[in-house]
């Protein structure tokens, strides 16, 4: 369908199924959702026109001095909310944000994915990301004390006194009536722990997704006396939630990762991409893992990786490369196993595709596979290999992400100057914070 053509089918459905109220999506640079509500009858003018808003009350918009900026809502994202009261129904609409002048506002992490997604296009190339998103359920929170699991469950536990097994249906019924397919579900390995696989499909597709999974995931617990969180290391002494996120470029129909003649299976785009995502990895890190507590998870010995590595069936290096299902040149695909469920998926997509198209680009030469188990290798040993380190923590990611060339053009000046002072002023906050850790181990010993 043409834009007219899907404009029309947004406008005939909200008055076929008696929409009464249309709320425009759109995120921060942090990838929090925001939301602006129209009544239907302001709708043709909001899809014409975008609505204008005052940019300066979201923080890492618009300053005070150039506030107004336009959200227009992109019609192929409209979708009714399934938990609405079906006497009132209600919709989403994903917008972009423009400047007043119509032009793409520098500050919308939805407007970089298209810059990316276009300039892959302009390359004959469609990028596919297909995530495996973790989290936790907990009872209802208390004001200082520790978070409980609703459940003692481990690798896909299947029990009469699995809780949270109605609550995943739930959550794939609620995502599936919004037109999100899942691929697979199941309890995860730390005690509340799940996971949920998104099937694969275009990369500002699946970020808009990836948005509407978080609030499902955690409406669906809400309406059922549940506490769900994307925080990454909610827990001590048990692993942390990821979000291992599998890539693939595409040429028309063919995937041009694939080379039945190699023995990995791996064109030499695969492996100049996979160069690149090894090569600016740290750089990208703190966008990937942009929280103080994301660097509680990427530590050894919880099934996170450490090290800048590849290989096929090895868990501790940065990227796996699944073996496919009956040698399905399909499914050839890499598995960039960092990210947490914490980020932002508009600004983490656009710089796993930066760093893996910079790798084409310039003919990055892939290093050899790492199939140890990393973990069990010195640094020193591992440093002469050539094997580098994820920054460890989220001042190291932003010292790192602060010299990299690729992440401030991928970026634009406005997200990446802005994402590093509010991360600088999160790992201050950080600095000064007295723990409960250190009041118990030094408070009475010194």
């Amino acid at each position: 369908m043409s834009i007219e053509q899907h404009r029309e089918y947004v406008l005939r459905s909200v008055e076929e199924r008696g929409v009464r109220l249309v709320r425009l999506w759109f995120t921060d640079i942090l990838g929090n959702l925001k939301s602006l509500a129209i009544s239907p009858a302001e709708l043709d003018n909001a899809l014409n026109d975008g609505m204008t808003f005052d940019g300066s009350s979201i923080d890492g918009f618009s300053r005070i001095q150039e506030a107004d900026v336009l959200a227009v809502p992109d019609p192929d994202t409209f979708e009714l909310l399934p938990w609405a009261d079906p006497k009132s129904p209600e919709a989403r609409i994903f917008c972009d944000i423009h400047n007043l002048d119509g032009t793409p506002f520098a500050g919308d992490p939805r407007q970089v994915l298209r810059r990316h997604i276009k300039a892959a296009h302009e390359a004959g190339l469609t990028f596919y990301v297909a995530p495996d998103i973790e989290f936790f359920y907990f009872e209802p929170p208390t004001a200082g004390a520790p978070p409980v699991p609703i459940d003692d469950g481990g690798f896909f536990d299947l029990t009469t006194q699995d809780v949270t097994g109605e609550l995943r249906k739930q959550t794939i019924r609620t995502l599936e009536t919004m037109g999100i397919p899942v691929e697979y579900s199941f309890h995860e390995d730390a005690p509340g722990q799940q996971e949920i696989d998104l099937r694969h499909t275009d990369a500002l597709t699946m970020a808009d997704s990836v948005m509407t999974f978080r609030l499902t995931v955690r409406e669906v617990a809400a309406r059922n006396g549940v506490h769900a969180t994307f925080m990454p290391k909610p827990l001590e002494g048990v692993q942390g939630s990821g979000m291992h996120t599998h890539l693939s470029l595409f040429r028309g129909d063919d995937n041009a990762f694939f080379d039945g003649d190699d023995p990995y299976d791996l064109s030499a785009t695969a492996k100049a991409f996979m160069a690149g995502l090894l090569r600016h990895a740290p750089e990208i890190t703190a966008v990937t893992n942009q929280t103080v507590n994301s660097y509680k998870r990427l530590v050894p010995g919880f099934e996170a990786p450490v090290h800048v590595s590849w290989a096929r069936n090895n868990r501790s290096g940065l990227i796996r490369v699944p073996i496919a299902k009956r040698n399905n040149p399909l499914a050839t695909r890499l598995e960039y196993r960092s990210p947490d469920p914490a980020c932002n998926p508009y600004l983490a997509f656009s710089l796993l595709l930066a760093a893996g198209m910079r790798g084409i680009e310039e003919g990055y030469e892939l290093p050899d596979e790492a199939d140890a188990n990393l973990f069990e290798i010195g640094d020193d040993v591992l440093a002469k290999l050539g094997v580098g380190q994820l920054p460890q923590s989220l001042h190291s990611a932003l010292e790192t992400m602060e010299s990299s060339s690729l992440v401030q053009e991928a970026l634009g000046e406005h997200i990446f100057e802005w994402f590093l002072r509010n991360k600088r002023s999160e790992w201050r906050a950080y600095k000064t914070h007295v723990s409960a850790f250190e009041r118990d181990r030094y408070l009475t010993a010194l």
